[in-house]
């Protein structure tokens, strides 16, 4: 018997190890496996390449508010409207995303301070069905809005969809015109409200509230868009330009005010707050 038989046949006896699945995380930049808490650790950026990956509702609100907020209940609505199914029956969709998902939809609100500031956050989560804007997604973001004219507060919303969910027909398109009168509504009691676009923003989500801010601010390499870029290229018939509907190309033509890393975000806001709603003196 060879070495090489000797070896293999010795091995077979010894017990499997395990290994926790969780350990490790792959970057979807750069490929590269991340020590899972080194990843955490970092806010969720790969700590070679610097991609900014997706995180959730929960996670983000705890990123940008100081401790001790609050977060509101999130609405009931009337579900599966339009008994709508397609290879599943929708209500079964919905069983499957909360089943991993702690929240019961993809928008959740919280209320508290900045860096001591009063704010109220919104946040989108793409985990939940990709982010889609249903009617429990546009009536969380109103009670958001509500509860930042309640306590004369900036409105800040974390966007990440992929667009209206096509489950709820027009009733999800409905919700764009309503959150666009809830900025309205900012806007004339002179409330600050900005809007962070993460990876991605699309769809019915952009063409609303995304783009109503009073400033812009984009995680770096962020997908932000309308139409999907095969789409606009198959339209206009040319090639489009490399990073077009990337943060950076977008603050580069005026789109979005400032590119910001995860790292500075939270600074980054309270400094933006000063300016837009400055504190009264002591």
């Amino acid at each position: 018997m060879n070495w090489f038989n000797r070896v293999r046949n010795s091995l077979a006896f010894l017990p499997k190890r395990e290994t926790d699945k969780d350990l490790w995380v792959k970057c979807p930049g750069c490929q590269q496996m991340v020590f899972a808490q080194e990843y955490a650790e970092n806010l969720h950026v790969c700590p070679r390449c610097e991609h900014h990956g997706r995180i959730g509702a929960d996670e983000r609100l705890r990123q940008l508010l100081d401790a001790g907020y609050d977060v509101l209940p999130q609405p009931e609505v009337r579900e599966d409207p339009l008994k709508f199914r397609d290879t599943k029956k929708y209500t079964d969709r919905l069983k499957q995303a909360r089943a991993k998902n702690p929240h019961r939809d993809a928008f959740t609100v919280g209320s508290g301070t900045i860096e001591d500031r009063p704010a109220v956050v919104g946040v989108q989560d793409f985990g939940f069905m990709g982010g889609s804007m249903g009617m429990a997604v546009g009536t969380a973001f109103c009670q958001g809005a509500e509860r930042a004219l309640t306590r004369r507060c900036p409105y800040i919303v974390v966007t990440a969809a992929g667009g209206a969910r096509m489950q709820e027909g027009i009733l999800s398109l409905m919700q764009m015109p309503k959150a666009t009168v809830m900025t309205r509504r900012l806007k004339e009691a002179g409330l600050p409200y900005i809007v962070v676009l993460t990876d991605p923003t699309t769809g019915g989500v952009t063409a609303s509230y995304a783009m109503l801010g009073d400033i812009h601010i984009a995680e770096p390499g962020a997908l932000i868009g309308f139409a999907g870029q095969r789409v606009i290229q198959d339209t206009i018939r040319e090639q489009l330009p490399d990073g077009f509907q990337r943060a950076e190309y977008l603050h580069k033509h005026g789109m979005v005010d400032m590119v910001v890393h995860r790292h500075e975000l939270k600074d980054r806001l309270a400094t933006v707050l000063d300016y837009l709603q400055p504190r009264a003196a002591a």
